[in-house]
């Protein structure tokens, strides 16, 4: 088998995605990135591209012995919650067409720092029967030296922390949110005052319930709540 190295060989499966993944052998070089398929039926890779291999650092027989942890110890379990869903919506659609795209974090073990990739999926094979057996990922590496990387670093993290921040958020009333908002717009307790028509003592209340329920005590974190929830 040409490509042994880059494939599962115990795993059995058809001729025919046989051959599909012998063609994208053939071109895998003349891909930027990983290219990876996935047995659908056991949750596992079966086909890496020499690049993805060469990135991770493994074969993917070492892949497959990690076992059922594998996953998460390439990738970050947080993104993990943002598109698998995304992913298993896609799988039972019955356009085979149809893809997603998605950003994940990937480290080469827990002792190097995630870097950010941008991949795609779609539904490879599909049997007789309408059922997605196999799925193809192709994923690479944000460039860290281009300028707008910054800003997609950026709406990253905000979207991460609006995750890990959500049930906090939400425990604010309507009106504390507003307060907030003017708060993170570095209004005083006297300006929030005048434009809500009550006392500077009762904003002053609402400013310690605000930052007791979001356990924050400098401003820094009071514009990093408003900006995440879309406040400003």
């Amino acid at each position: 088998m040409p490509f042994q190295t880059n494939l599962l060989e115990k795993i059995a499966f058809s001729g025919e995605i046989h051959e599909i993944i012998e063609s994208i052998h053939t071109m895998e070089d003349s891909f930027p990135g990983a290219i990876i398929v996935h047995d659908l039926t056991k949750q596992l890779p079966i086909y890496i591209s020499r690049w993805g291999l060469d990135y991770l650092g493994v074969t993917i027989q070492e892949l497959h012995d990690y076992g059922p942890e594998y996953h998460s110890f390439f990738f970050n379990p947080d993104d993990v919650k943002d598109y698998n869903p995304r992913i298993i919506d896609l799988f039972e659609r019955k356009v085979s067409d149809d893809f997603i795209t998605f950003f994940q974090q990937v480290r080469k073990s827990p002792r190097h720092d995630y870097v950010w990739f941008l991949s795609a999926t779609k539904i490879l094979y599909r049997n007789a029967d309408d059922i997605p057996l196999f799925s193809i990922v192709t994923s690479i590496p944000v460039d860290t030296k281009h300028y707008i990387t910054n800003k997609v670093q950026r709406l990253l993290e905000e979207n991460s922390f609006l995750k890990k921040n959500y049930l906090l958020f939400n425990s604010l009333t309507k009106r504390e949110k507003e307060i907030l908002q003017f708060m993170a717009l570095g209004n005083s307790s006297e300006d929030i005052a005048g434009k809500l028509f009550i006392s500077a003592k009762t904003i002053n209340t609402h400013r310690r319930n605000i930052q007791a329920k979001l356990s924050i005590d400098n401003n820094y974190d009071i514009v990093r709540f408003a900006q995440a929830f879309d406040l400003i």
